[in-house]
C-alpha cells in the first residue's frame, strides 16, 4: 500500500540545508526574460540559494551574452556559468547542470518564469522534513503582464497540482503530477532515478515517473509560487507531430518500465495522443477546462510583480522551441 511519508513531518525545526539553483539557457531566450527570471529567483528571494549553475547550452547572441555577465557581476550570491560548445538539448543540459551543482538540493528554474518572493521559504522546510520532490502550484500569464491588470486578470489561469503523495502517484499514471519549473528536489534521488534522459519535449514528466517509481518522497504545495509565461503560440505548441512523437515514446517506455498496465497505457495513447492532434481552439478549451481554473476571483492582482522592459536587441533571438507541456 502506498504510505503517506507526510505524516511522518517533524515537529522540530529542521536543520537548514544549502541548495543550488539550476537555469539552464540557450541561444532563444530573451535576455530580459532572463535577467527578470534571475532576478525573481535569487535577489528578491526570502531564502535565497546558495549558489546559481547557469548552463549556457550552445553559443548564445551578444545581447544574452551581455545580460548573463551583468547577471554573474551583480549577483548577492555565487554564481557559475557551465558554457557547452555545442547546443546539447534541454536533457543533456539539466544532466550537465547536475553534476556542476555543489548542493545535494537543486532547485529548477526556467529562463523565462517569475518566482514568486516566498517560493523556497515555503518549498525548502519541505525538503528538509525528508521530501526528495517538491513542486507547487503556479500561474500562467501573459507577456503584457500591464494589460492584464488592466482587464482584471482575465485570461490568467492557476494551475492547482495533486497534494498527497497517493494523488500524485496515481496523477502520474495519466499526466505530470508537477508543474516542471516549480520543483526542488534531492540530487541524489534523481540520480537514482537514472537522472534526465532524452526525450524531446517531456524530459521532466518521464523523470518524474522514474523518481516516483522508485520510491522517490514527493509533494507539492497547492499556492501557486511560479508565474509561468504563456504566449499567443503556447497552445499551439502542445501539439504537432513532432509532440506526438515523444508522446508515443514515453507511453512506450513507460509501459515497458512497468510504471502503466496495458490498459492505461492504451488510454494514454487516445487520450493524450488524441489531444496532441486536435485544432488549436479545441486544445486549448480542453486544457483549461481540465487542467486550469480562473486565477483572479477578485478582480485583484497583488501578486503581479512589476515587470520592468529592458531595450530589445536590434537583432531578435530565434523564436524558443517548444517548451515540456507535461502539464497536458
Amino acid at each position: 500500500m502506498f504510505t503517506d511519508w507526510t505524516e511522518a513531518l517533524p515537529t522540530f525545526a529542521s536543520v537548514r540545508v544549502p541548495f543550488s539553483l539550476l537555469l539552464p539557457v540557450y541561444r532563444g531566450d530573451d535576455p530580459g526574460q532572463v535577467d527578470r527570471a534571475f532576478r525573481s529567483t535569487v535577489h528578491e528571494q526570502l531564502r535565497r540559494p546558495d549558489e546559481v549553475v547557469i548552463v549556457q547550452d550552445g553559443k548564445v547572441t551578444p545581447a544574452l551574452a551581455s545580460a548573463l555577465e551583468r547577471i554573474e557581476s551583480a549577483s548577492p550570491v555565487p554564481v557559475r556559468r557551465l558554457r557547452l560548445s555545442h547546443n546539447v538539448g534541454l536533457a543533456q543540459a539539466l544532466q550537465c547542470g547536475l553534476s556542476a551543482c555543489r548542493h545535494e538540493v537543486i532547485a529548477r528554474m526556467d529562463a523565462d518564469d517569475i518566482s514568486l518572493p516566498h517560493r523556497f521559504a515555503t518549498q525548502l522546510p519541505l525538503i528538509e522534513g525528508g521530501a526528495d520532490l517538491v513542486g507547487s502550484g503556479m500561474r500562467e500569464f501573459t507577456e503584457d503582464l500591464a494589460t492584464a491588470g488592466a482587464h482584471g486578470g482575465q485570461g490568467i489561469v492557476l494551475r492547482v497540482p495533486p497534494l498527497e503523495p497517493a494523488h500524485i502517484a496515481a496523477t502520474a499514471r495519466l499526466r505530470s503530477p508537477f508543474n516542471h519549473p516549480t520543483v526542488v528536489y534531492r540530487r541524489s534521488a534523481v540520480l537514482e532515478a537514472g537522472g534526465y534522459r532524452d526525450l524531446p519535449l517531456l524530459e521532466d514528466y518521464w523523470l518524474f515517473t522514474r523518481m516516483i517509481a522508485g520510491g522517490a518522497r514527493v509533494a507539492n504545495v497547492a499556492e501557486p509560487l511560479v508565474l509561468y509565461r504563456v504566449d499567443a503560440g503556447s497552445y499551439e505548441r502542445r501539439g504537432g507531430m513532432r509532440l506526438l512523437r515523444s508522446e508515443v515514446g514515453l507511453q512506450r517506455r513507460l509501459h515497458r518500465e512497468g510504471f502503466t498496465t496495458s490498459r492505461q497505457m492504451m488510454r494514454n495513447l487516445a487520450v493524450r495522443g488524441g489531444y496532441r492532434v486536435l485544432p488549436v481552439f479545441v486544445r486549448q478549451g480542453l486544457y483549461r477546462r481540465a487542467f486550469t481554473e480562473p486565477a483572479v476571483a477578485s478582480g485583484t492582482l497583488d501578486w503581479l510583480p512589476v515587470v520592468e522592459r529592458p531595450d530589445r536587441p536590434e537583432t531578435a533571438p530565434p523564436a524558443r522551441p517548444v517548451r515540456g507541456e507535461e502539464g497536458a
